[in-house]
Order: structure tokens, then C-alpha cells, then sequence
């Protein structure tokens, strides 16, 4: 018997980096995956290797969201979009379409999928938000403002969600070795007026005691222990695996 056997899980953003680490361990832990994401084809990749089902999606369209399974046990809310740019320049389109993407998408998921995990008494939400929801980084607004918000959002839904046997905590990575992540070094170049080779060690890495990347298997491995059984007691909580960033 797998800990997660008989579990139904959702996961956003499951095509690549975090989210595709998070639905090959919940599969492996005997999940069931349905692997979310707006890329066709990495979501049916993904969904094979795993076992799992591809539902392709945009969450910045409310009315996609509501034809996903309303039926899981377990959701893991990791998409998310980066756009860097100084607050008076940034595009306000594209502020409106974080926000849309990574929190406001959580949210009309929750608001979905809770139902059901109430009626059977059991159920996990966990949210992959960042260092940057309990910390700030300069040309970041939509993002910071987006993890800020997922962080109130899962406490809200802990107390909720806790006499129903339903449990919300977010995981807070620091800088994972992501697609997301590799796209921001050439912005944060031109930021910051240095070569690219300088951003890791200079600019990400600047503030964390383990001068590495995250893998992101390391982040799936305690998203998925927070899926499992006995993680029960837990909820509300914002877990940081970030190197010793938040600890200075």
C-alpha cells in the first residue's frame, strides 16, 4: 500500500519545473494525477509518464477552471507567471493577469473542489507560494502581491477547512531550478547591470545561507508529505525550504 492510495489529486502548472516534480511523487505515492496545465503537450506528457490525466487549461479563464473535477482529494496550487518591471512602468494588464493566475485561480478552485472533500471528511490543499509571500523583492509587485495573497488565502481556508478534516498549508521555496526561474536571470541582468553568470550567485542566491538552487524534487517531497496522513494536525502553516533566506 502506497500513503496515498485511493487519492484523487490535482495539479496546476504540472507541465514543467515544480508542478511536474509534484505530480511524478504524488503519482509514485499512489495518487491518482490530474496534471493541469496550458501547454497541451507538456500536460500529456506529463500524464503519461505518470498515469495521470492531462486537462489543458488557462486559469486566467474562470470558465475553464469550472469544467475541471470538482471530485479530488487533494489539491496542489503551484502555476504561476513572472513579469519584472519597476512598479511605475509595470503594464497593468499584466498585474491583473498574476493575480488572476496565482491567486485568484486558487481561490475559485478551492471554492470547488472544497465540497466535496468536506463531504467525505478528508481532503489537503497545499500551495506552492515563495519566499516572496512573507518577502519583497524590488520590480516584483504582481508576483510579491499574488504570494502575499495565496498565504492569506490558505490560512483562511485552514480555519474553515479544519472540522471538516480538510487541510491547507503552503510550501515557500526559495529560488527553484525551474524554467520559471532560468527565464528571470536575463531580466535580472539587465536589472541589476551584471552578466548573466552573476545572477545566481549574486542576485538569488545573495541572501540564503545554502548557495545552491532548489531541485525541485525537494519541494515535491514536501508537498507530497504534506498530502499524506500524517500531516493531519498541520494546517495554516507556511513551510519554508528556502536555504536559511527567511532565518537572516
Amino acid at each position: 500500500m502506497q500513503p496515498l492510495d485511493g487519492r484523487t489529486a490535482l495539479v496546476t502548472g504540472a507541465g514543467s519545473g515544480i508542478g511536474r516534480a509534484c505530480a511524478e511523487a504524488l503519482a509514485a505515492a499512489g495518487a491518482k494525477v490530474l496534471v493541469v496545465d496550458i501547454d497541451g503537450d507538456s500536460a500529456r506528457e506529463v500524464a503519461g509518464r505518470v498515469g495521470g490525466t492531462a486537462h489543458v487549461v488557462d486559469l486566467a479563464e474562470p470558465r475553464q477552471i469550472e469544467e475541471l473535477p470538482a471530485d479530488v482529494d487533494i489539491v496542489v496550487n503551484n502555476a504561476g507567471i513572472q513579469t519584472v518591471a519597476p512598479v511605475h512602468e509595470f503594464p497593468p494588464d499584466r498585474f491583473a493577469l498574476i493575480q488572476q493566475v496565482m491567486l485568484t485561480a486558487p481561490f475559485l478552485l478551492a471554492r470547488r473542489c472544497l465540497p466535496h472533500m468536506y463531504a467525505n471528511r478528508w481532503g489537503r490543499l497545499v500551495h506552492v507560494s515563495s519566499v516572496h509571500g512573507v518577502r519583497a523583492s524590488p520590480f516584483k509587485a504582481a508576483y510579491v502581491a499574488a504570494k502575499h495573497g495565496i498565504e492569506g488565502l490558505s490560512k483562511v481556508i485552514a480555519l474553515e477547512a479544519a472540522p471538516f478534516g480538510v487541510t491547507s498549508n503552503c510550501v515557500a521555496p526559495g529560488y527553484v531550478r525551474t524554467p520559471l526561474v532560468a527565464g528571470q536571470i536575463d531580466d535580472q541582468a539587465a536589472r541589476h547591470g551584471i552578466d548573466p553568470d552573476q545572477v545566481v550567485a549574486d542576485v538569488f542566491l545573495q541572501r540564503s545561507a545554502i548557495k545552491r538552487l532548489i531541485e525541485p524534487s525537494e519541494v515535491a517531497a514536501l508537498v507530497t508529505w504534506l498530502c499524506g496522513d500524517e500531516a493531519g494536525y498541520l494546517t495554516g502553516a507556511s513551510l519554508p525550504i528556502d536555504g536559511g533566506w527567511t532565518a537572516s
